[in-house]
C-alpha cells in the first residue's frame, strides 16, 4: 500500500507545485503588465483555468463586464453548435407559379430566403456567385422554362427587415465589416470597390469599377485623397450619402476596398434577372423583394410548387470555421439569427440575443455575465466577463464538437485563441496546451489603453506566455 500511495503523494506535490509556479509566474507578468504607462486609464481582465480540474490558477476582475470585441464570436458559435448541431446546413428553395406553355412561362419566380451567409460567397467552390445563378436557371430550363413574363420574387419574410444592428457605429456599417444581414444575403452581402489614387498626397481619389457591378452604385461618390506611401487603407463608405471619406497610398493604380452591400436581396434578384435577360428571356422580368411590410399582400400571391432546386449551405461546421479563422461578422449576426428562428419561429437579433443568454444561462452562466447586443461583437456597447468566455470553453470542452471549434480558432503568438480588436479594445480568448503537457483556458480582455494596439498585444503576449 505504501508503494502505490507515495508515487500518488508525489505526483499530487508535483502537481500543486507547478500549478502555482504557473500562478506565481502571472501574477509576476500582471504586475508589471498593469502598472504599464499604457495602461493608465485602462480596465483590464485575465481570467485562467486549468482545463483539465476546471481549477482557477489566476484572476483579476474576472466578473467585470468588458467590451469583448470578436472574442464575443466564440459565445455565438459554441451555442450555435449546441442548438443547429454541427451538420445543420441552410435552404434557400426556387419555386415558379403560372402557366408554361411551349416553353414560354406567365407567371412568377420565388427565391425563400432562410438566411444562408454562404450564399453567392467565394470562400467554397459551391457557393460562388457564378455557381448560384448557375444552378437557379439552370432549374429552370431543366423544367421547360425559355423565356417568361413576370417577376422575380426574393422571400426575407421570415427573418426581420433591419438588417444592419441598431447598435453598431456609424463609421462601420458602409464596410464589408459591417454588412447586415438579412434572410437572403448574397456574396457576403459585401462588394469590392477599384480605385485609382494621384501622385501627391492630397491628390483626389477616382473611383475606377466594382465588382460585381451593383445596383444604384452611382450614387456613391469619392471625397477620398491620397495618402502617404505605404498608410495602407484608411478608406471608409458612408451609405447616407453613399459617399468614400479618408484615404488611401498614393501612386496606387488599382487599390480594393471591400463596401457593405445594402440590399443583398435586390442584388440577387437583379443578378437573376440580368442572367436571364442574357440567356433571352426578354426584358419583362422584374425583381421585387416580399418583406414584412408586404407580406400579407404578397401572401395572396401562389407562391408555386413543387421546388424546382434547393441551394444547399456547406455545413455550420465549416461555416463556423470560417467565422473564426476570418472574423466574419456577417456569419455570427447570421447564426444569431438562424437560432431565433429555429428556436423562437422568427429571426431576429433580439430573439437571438435572448436564445443565446437563455441557452448560457442552463449552463450555469449568469445572464448578467452576457450583456450582449450582437453576435459578432462589432457593437462597443457588449459587455461579457472573461469569466463567462471561461466558462463557454469549459462546456465546449466537453462536447463531442469540440475538435472542430479548436480547429476553428486562429493562431496568435504560437496560440490557439480567437482575438477581437474594436476602438481602444484588443482581446484573446483561446487554449493553450503547456510544454509539460497542461492544458489551459484564458480570456484577456484590454478597454480603454492609450497608445498603439501592437504595442499592447506584445504586452499581452508577453503575459500570455507563462501559460506555454
Amino acid at each position: 500500500m505504501k508503494k502505490v500511495l507515495l508515487p500518488l503523494f508525489c505526483f499530487h506535490l508535483s502537481y500543486c507545485a507547478m500549478g502555482q509556479t504557473v500562478t506565481q509566474k502571472l501574477q509576476a507578468a500582471w504586475k508589471q503588465f498593469e502598472n504599464d504607462p499604457q495602461l493608465s486609464h485602462a480596465i483590464s481582465s485575465l481570467y485562467v483555468v486549468d482545463a483539465t480540474t476546471g481549477g482557477v490558477l489566476f484572476d483579476r476582475n474576472g466578473q467585470t463586464g468588458l467590451a469583448p470585441a470578436s472574442t464575443q464570436k466564440i459565445i455565438t458559435a459554441a451555442a450555435a453548435y449546441a442548438l443547429l448541431g454541427k451538420d445543420y446546413r441552410y435552404k434557400t428553395e426556387l419555386r415558379y407559379n403560372g402557366q408554361l406553355t411551349d416553353g414560354f412561362l406567365i407567371g412568377d419566380l420565388f427565391i425563400t430566403g432562410k438566411g444562408d451567409p454562404t450564399l453567392g460567397s467565394w470562400r467554397w467552390d459551391r457557393t460562388n456567385a457564378e455557381k448560384v445563378i448557375g444552378d437557379f436557371t439552370g432549374a429552370m430550363q431543366r423544367a421547360g422554362i425559355r423565356s417568361m413574363k413576370g417577376h422575380v420574387y426574393v422571400d426575407i419574410s421570415e427573418w426581420e427587415d433591419q438588417s444592419v444592428n441598431d447598435r453598431w457605429i456609424w463609421q462601420d456599417i458602409g464596410n464589408y465589416y459591417g454588412s447586415g444581414i438579412s434572410a437572403l444575403p448574397w456574396r457576403e452581402n459585401q462588394f469590392d470597390i477599384h480605385l485609382r489614387s494621384g501622385d501627391k498626397v492630397g491628390d483626389l481619389v477616382s473611383i475606377r469599377y466594382t465588382v460585381p457591378t451593383v445596383v444604384y452604385f452611382n450614387e456613391y461618390t469619392s471625397a477620398l485623397t491620397s495618402g502617404p506611401p505605404g498608410s495602407g487603407d484608411q478608406a471608409y463608405a458612408y451609405i447616407a450619402p453613399r459617399v468614400l471619406r479618408g484615404t488611401i497610398p498614393v501612386k496606387e493604380n488599382d487599390f480594393v476596398i471591400g463596401v457593405s452591400l445594402i440590399n443583398g436581396p435586390v442584388q440577387l434578384a437583379w443578378s437573376i434577372t440580368d442572367s436571364l435577360k442574357k440567356m433571352g428571356f426578354g426584358d419583362q422580368v422584374l425583381p421585387t423583394v416580399i418583406n414584412q411590410e408586404n407580406k400579407e399582400a404578397m401572401g395572396k400571391i401562389d407562391k408555386g410548387d413543387p421546388v424546382l432546386y434547393t441551394a444547399v449551405s456547406p455545413s455550420l461546421d465549416t461555416i463556423i470555421y470560417w467565422l473564426n479563422k476570418k472574423s466574419i461578422n456577417l456569419y455570427a449576426e447570421a447564426l444569431l439569427k438562424t437560432m431565433a428562428f429555429e428556436k423562437k419561429g422568427f429571426g431576429t437579433t433580439e430573439n437571438g440575443i435572448n436564445t443565446v443568454k437563455d441557452f448560457w444561462k442552463g449552463q450555469g452562466i449568469d445572464p448578467g455575465e452576457l450583456n450582449i447586443y450582437d453576435g459578432s461583437g462589432l457593437s462597443p456597447m457588449n459587455r461579457v466577463t472573461t469569466h463567462a468566455q471561461v466558462q463557454v470553453l469549459q462546456y465546449a470542452r466537453k462536447q463531442e464538437w469540440y475538435s472542430s471549434f479548436v480547429h476553428s480558432l486562429p493562431e496568435y503568438n504560437g496560440m490557439s485563441m480567437k482575438s477581437g480588436t474594436i476602438g481602444d479594445v484588443k482581446a484573446f480568448t483561446g487554449i493553450q496546451k503547456a510544454k509539460n503537457g497542461r492544458e489551459y483556458l484564458f480570456s484577456f480582455i484590454v478597454n480603454n489603453y492609450n497608445g498603439s494596439s501592437s504595442a499592447l498585444v506584445g504586452k499581452m503576449y508577453k503575459v500570455l506566455n507563462n501559460l506555454k
